[in-house]
């Protein structure tokens, strides 16, 4: 079936899974959290850690920059950008408090320290125009998210980047399938390696209904556009399953 248009889907998607975010999402995350990594690791087929060095390879960082994480999770962007700059100030907002502990214990680990922020990032709690790069990956598929981009939008400094990466609506209906049974095969295949809780596991389903309502890499590159983001790029990798885009915030905002 095909999805909404562009200008109907966020309704769309929020009436769809407004629940699932607002109650249930969290519990589920928590559970997940000792596992995240560990977990992604065995459904990517062991390519997790060379989607995050693709990602990073995105990102263009200076010494003593602020930069923001956003659904920073268990800190792996933050840790990977201080691996290659440890003077930038490091800020990670998530709503999970579990994966943050993870996160806060992975970064000291390495001698790192990232400033941890708990809450709901639809309403970012920093000042305009504070950050010189954000980043996001893998959580929009669980977000509003014209408004945590506009969030984004407003917290950058003018010039400032925008980094994001997810997992993406494929644009060809047979790699769309393909795509779909993947997924459905894996993560049933993953939650009985790892071990995941009921609370984990019955959100199968809903990770394929919500990847089938998200963007394709054009259409996520049309709505930054739209917000106010300029220069936007985006890179692809097995035929847009997954994209890595690039914005910019004009020095005119803001």
């Amino acid at each position: 079936m095909a999805p909404p248009p562009l200008a109907s889907r966020e309704a769309v998607r929020e009436q769809r899974f407004n629940d699932v975010w607002t109650h249930e999402l969290n519990d589920a995350f928590a559970d997940i959290a000792r596992y995240y990594d560990r977990a992604n690791e065995i459904a990517a087929l062991g390519l997790w850690s060379t989607f995050l060095r693709r990602f990073m390879q995105t990102v263009d960082i200076k010494p003593q920059q602020k930069v923001l994480d956003v659904c920073a999770g268990t800190n792996a962007i933050g840790i990977a950008l201080l691996k290659r700059e440890p003077t930038l100030d490091v800020h990670a907002m998530d709503r999970s408090a579990e994966m943050q502990t993870v996160g806060a214990q992975n970064a000291a680990a390495l001698g790192f320290q990232i400033k941890s922020t708990i809450g709901d990032v639809h309403t970012l709690p920093f000042p305009d125009n504070h950050f010189d790069i954000v980043t996001l990956q893998f959580a929009s598929r669980h977000l509003r998210v014209r408004e945590v981009f506009t969030e984004i939008l407003r917290v950058l400094k003018p010039g400032g980047h925008f980094h994001h990466s997810d997992m993406l609506r494929p644009r060809n209906p047979i790699v769309k399938n393909l795509y779909y049974a993947y997924l459905k095969t894996c993560l049933n295949f993953t939650s009985l390696i790892v071990g995941s809780s009921p609370a984990a596991t019955k959100f199968k389903q809903y990770f394929i209904d919500a990847l089938d309502l998200f963007y394709t890499a054009e259409e996520l590159s049309i709505v930054l556009r739209e917000l106010g983001f300029i220069e936007v790029t985006v890179d692809t990798v097995f035929h847009g399953m997954i994209g890595f885009h690039r914005a910019v915030k004009p020095a005119s905002k803001g």
